[in-house]
Parts: C-alpha cells; sequence; structure tokens
C-alpha cells in the first residue's frame, strides 16, 4: 500500500520486458509497432496494455488504443468500442471507473458481449481499425504514426475465439502478446494460433504469465464481479451529470439523478434504431422509458457507421408533447447535433433502480410520463 492507500500496481519483470521489446522494435522498423494483447478473462490484459501505452509514451508524445472489450472498456462504458489518443498516463488509474478520455472515434454497440451479433462486432472492430490506419498510420502535416495497443475481451473459446482469430488476421498486428494462467485448458494455444500453415504474415509472438503466482507457481487471478463493476462504470459515468454537489452514496446519486433537468429531445427531431431486437411500433415508447440509449449523429459517419458520443437516460416521455426527457454528461452543444438514438441491452442498475424515492422517475406506476 502507498501512504494514501491505494494499492501499488506489481509489473513482473517479464511484463516489463515484453513492453520493451515492443517499444524497441517501434524505433528500428519503418512503422510504429501494433500491438494486440490476448489471453483468458482475468489474465491481466487491461494491466498489461496500460503497462504498455506507460512504455510507449516514453518513446512516443501520443500512443492510440484500439479497446476491443464491450464488457471492460477502458475509456468508455459499457457497450461500446472506441480508438482513443492517450498522451498521457493511464497506469494508475481505477479500473472500477472508466478513464475521463474522449475517443477519436466511438461505436456502441450495445451490449457487453460480442456473442448477440457477432457480425456487427467485427464490424466495428474492422472500422476502429481502419480509421486509425487512414488517420494515424501515416504521416502528414497535421498527423503524425502512432503505435496502436489493441486490447481484447476474456473470451477465448467458441464463438470468442473465432472472433480473435478474425481480428488477428484483419489487424495483422507487428506484435501478438498472449497471456498465459495456469490453468491450461483455459489459455488460448500455443504458438501463432490464427495462422493458417500457408500463411506467410510474420509477426513477433510473445508469450508472457499472468502477473500474479502462488507458492505453487499457479496463477493467482484478480476475481472480479464482472457485473458489479459494470454496474459501477454505469454509475461512475451518469455521476458527471452532478456537478457541484458532493454524491457520496447510490441513494444520493439516485435523488439527484432524478431531480436533475434533463434535455427536451423533440421525438420528431430523432430517430429510434432497435440493436439487437425488433420492437413493434405500438411498444416503442415503453421500452425506451427508463433505459439506456446510445446518443448518435448521424451526420458524423465513418464507412456508414454513425459516431456516438455518450449515453443518456430516457427518464420519462411526454407523448402529448412530442418530448424525451433524457438525462446525459454530453455537453449541451453536443447534443444538439443528436438525430439517433441507439437502444441496446445495457440497463440502468438495479441499485439505482431499487431507491424509493417520490421523485424518483423510474419507480414511477406511469410508463409514459407527462408534465
Amino acid at each position: 500500500m502507498s501512504e494514501s492507500g491505494k494499492k501499488l500496481l506489481f509489473i513482473p519483470e517479464e511484463w516489463s520486458d515484453a513492453a520493451a521489446s515492443v517499444s524497441c522494435s517501434s524505433i528500428t522498423s519503418s512503422q510504429p509497432a501494433t500491438a494486440l494483447v490476448c489471453g483468458p478473462k482475468n489474465s491481466g490484459k487491461s494491466t498489461f496494455s496500460r503497462n504498455l501505452v506507460e512504455v510507449l509514451l516514453q518513446r512516443y508524445k501520443k500512443v492510440a488504443y484500439l479497446d476491443t472489450d464491450v464488457g471492460q472498456p477502458e475509456f468508455t462504458a459499457p457497450g461500446f468500442l472506441s480508438l482513443t489518443v492517450v498522451d498521457k498516463s493511464i497506469l494508475d488509474s481505477d479500473w472500477t471507473v472508466p478513464c475521463v478520455k474522449t475517443p477519436e472515434r466511438c461505436f456502441f454497440y450495445g451490449d457487453v458481449s460480442s456473442k448477440r451479433d457477432p457480425k456487427a462486432y467485427l464490424k466495428y472492430v474492422y472500422t476502429l481499425f481502419d480509421y486509425y490506419q487512414l488517420n494515424f498510420c501515416k504521416s502528414s502535416e497535421n498527423k503524425t504514426e502512432l503505435p496502436l495497443v489493441i486490447n481484447t475481451p476474456g473470451w477465448v473459446k467458441g464463438i470468442g475465439y473465432d472472433l480473435l482469430v478474425e481480428v488477428l488476421r484483419y489487424v495483422s498486428p507487428s506484435h501478438v502478446v498472449k497471456i498465459n494462467i495456469s490453468a491450461h485448458s483455459k489459455n488460448l494455444p500455443a504458438g501463432s494460433f490464427w495462422l493458417d500453415c500457408n500463411d506467410d504474415e510474420t509477426a513477433h509472438l510473445i508469450e508472457i504469465q499472468s502477473a500474479y503466482q502462488d507458492s505453487f507457481n499457479r496463477s493467482v487471478l484478480i476475481q472480479k464481479d464482472s457485473r458489479h463493476l459494470r454496474d459501477l462504470r454505469i454509475i461512475a459515468y451518469f455521476r458527471q451529470c452532478i456537478k457541484g454537489k458532493e454524491v457520496n452514496t447510490i441513494k444520493e446519486l439516485s435523488h439527484e439523478l432524478a431531480s436533475h433537468i434533463p434535455y427536451e429531445v423533440p421525438i420528431s427531431s430523432v430517430t429510434i434504431n432497435h440493436l439487437h431486437c425488433q420492437i413493434p411500433s405500438s411498444e416503442v415508447f415503453y421500452s425506451l422509458n427508463g433505459s439506456i440509449v446510445g446518443l448518435a449523429v448521424s451526420t458524423d459517419v465513418f464507412e456508414d457507421l454513425p459516431s456516438c458520443v455518450g449515453l443518456g437516460i430516457v427518464r420519462g416521455i411526454d407523448t402529448e408533447r412530442g418530448i424525451l426527457y433524457v438525462i446525459t454528461p454530453v455537453a449541451e452543444n453536443v447534443v444538439e447535433k443528436v438525430d439517433l438514438l441507439l437502444q441496446g441491452c445495457i440497463q440502468l442498475p438495479t441499485c439505482v433502480l431499487e431507491v424509493k424515492d417520490y421523485r424518483s422517475p423510474y419507480l414511477s406506476p406511469y410508463v409514459l410520463a407527462s408534465t
């Protein structure tokens, strides 16, 4: 523990050597390194990725970070895939809370696992990588080549494995950092598992062990309640709505959100898209009320995919006036550009819903709220 009580991060020598290897190759090769980090869940991929960014920042002013883990993303709330340019250390940031950083390009997938729509998931990943190549992989007057760190989900079996292989083949990274744990059955296959026997591609494969080992040299995983962490990240995201007030408990946050002045969004000014299901037109407002939606701008597109600027809570709907009441920390000048609401499967944490208060719009007996 440090004097402040914050747990110090342990980076084993093997990890430091791996990060140094990636960083050094960026200097000797004609292009900056593209490093993809993979391994089973809770093996330390996010921690290693943060450390790798830290090492690369010693040689570069900026580092690109492609986050493909929709369940535990680094810079956004759950449900997003994003490309972010990092210009300062993220090593000591709290992994229960997204780093406060605006992505260069962000897509709302709308779920915490890629299994619901693998094709859409791959399209988002490919498009983000294409965006990186177009904007940060070639030097120009306004742009400098940046190394790229790609963090991946810990789902490495079944469809999760197939998706990882597809991403590896599309990206063709210069380095693949594969983290193994002592439970061999949970690890990825040995060697360059994503290549066919006829492939000529050469990537520098670095295999390392998870950071924590017990006296029998077995991996000691930092067990994390994924659902709880996702709830914490969603809560932290919407806590940004509350400014100038000290909010220390979930009950206080729920009360503040309930009394927070929402944006009034004319229903006629937005298109509502349901990402993973079809909703009858007669039920659209019922499904929206009290839900989390992605706020997107249809005119800001790359390869036909609209950029998402953040999340909002639809806290009420006035059908007579044709108004949606939306709570979001997104700035007003950005919200004014939003013309697309994306409804996925990201839900409000139950701990917020369970707070009983007469001001709470989420527990209203009326599905459609009016003023």
